[in-house]
């Protein structure tokens, strides 16, 4: 989906290297940014029959979000249509995505605003991408009162946007871009408080909210775009898909000590932080796990490993 933005007009300094996301020339030679046309995306969005309306208690979910070029992957882009459909619609979305780390926990904009483009040396096109979702600032008002509750600190960035993390996978699986959805940040990389805001926000699941993580759960930047599975990312992969179906929460949280090939998944471990808010916002009791996408992100390293927790 494409718009007439001013392409620069929301972009930041470049950040700190763990957080940089450029696209090599390689892949763009490959052809792997044009898998399919705007027309065809277009078509593939509006075929998707009616999702299931909302009943009881939202899922709570942890999502692989690829980069902007997942926007051209039809495979993954159906896969994530797909997903959306087979859930209850969400009546607002509350989005974690691993781009956003700022303490304390702060909530972005309660309006439409432009989008953070946090990307670097891609294509043109992928800057004139929009997804004009409304606000949610009931859901704002909510989240701030859960968060004082637990003693959370809480702040406004009335300004903030969606950045990629946020809004690419809800390109694909809202693309109407009608649903409300408030972003919010990662107050910092301590997996106890991680899980901690997940457990302050387990109530807006009984309001219609779907909770959504959206990060990578193996994440090395040194091995992007390089073709083939590492073995290290097989091993850390079923360990934490045995772990998430276990839904053993130590082990999530303690992965660094506990999960083979930790170093190497997960050299900076942003990415894997939103999955500990998901975790969190499971609530009190076990959940059901499922894995509605799995896979190698372009048969690499970065697993597409994405979860429901019912």
């Amino acid at each position: 989906m494409s718009g007439n933005g001013d392409k620069g007009a929301n972009r930041r300094q470049p950040p700190p290297e763990r957080f940089r996301m450029t696209l090599p020339k390689t892949v763009i030679g490959l052809g792997l940014v044009s898998l399919f046309t705007e027309s065809e995306r277009e078509s593939m969005m509006q075929t998707q029959s009616e999702p299931n309306p909302p009943s009881g208690q939202m899922p709570v979910i942890f999502a692989a979000h690829g980069a902007p070029i997942l926007l051209d992957d039809a495979v993954w882009m159906a896969e994530l249509a797909a997903w959306s459909k087979a859930m209850p619609r969400p009546k607002s979305i509350l989005m974690v995505s691993a781009h956003w780390e700022e303490r304390p926990t702060t909530l972005g904009a309660t309006r439409t605003v432009p989008l953070v483009y946090d990307f670097y040396q891609f294509p043109d096109r992928y800057y004139h991408t929009q997804y004009p979702a409304p606000g949610a600032p009931e859901l704002a008002a909510c989240v701030r009162d859960l968060l004082r509750q637990k003693d959370i600190a809480v702040a406004d960035d009335p300004k903030r946007g969606l950045d990629h993390g946020a809004y690419v996978p809800l390109v694909a699986m809202y693309p109407d871009a009608d649903v409300p959805v408030l972003q919010i940040s990662m107050p910092g990389l301590d997996a106890h408080l991680l899980f901690e805001l997940g457990q302050a926000l387990a109530p807006v699941r009984n309001e219609g909210v779907l909770v959504f993580g959206s990060g990578f759960i193996t994440h090395n930047m040194r091995y992007a775009f390089r073709p083939g599975i590492p073995q290290w990312a097989k091993e850390f992969d079923a360990w934490a898909a045995d772990a998430l179906l276990r839904f053993d929460v130590d082990a999530l949280m303690g992965f660094q000590a506990r999960a083979p090939a930790a170093e190497m998944a997960l050299p900076t471990w942003e990415h894997y932080a939103p999955l500990l808010v998901a975790a969190g916002a499971v609530g009190d009791r076990r959940p059901a796990t499922s894995f509605p996408i799995t896979g190698f992100w372009l048969e690499g390293a970065f697993t597409k490993r994405s979860v429901q927790f019912d």
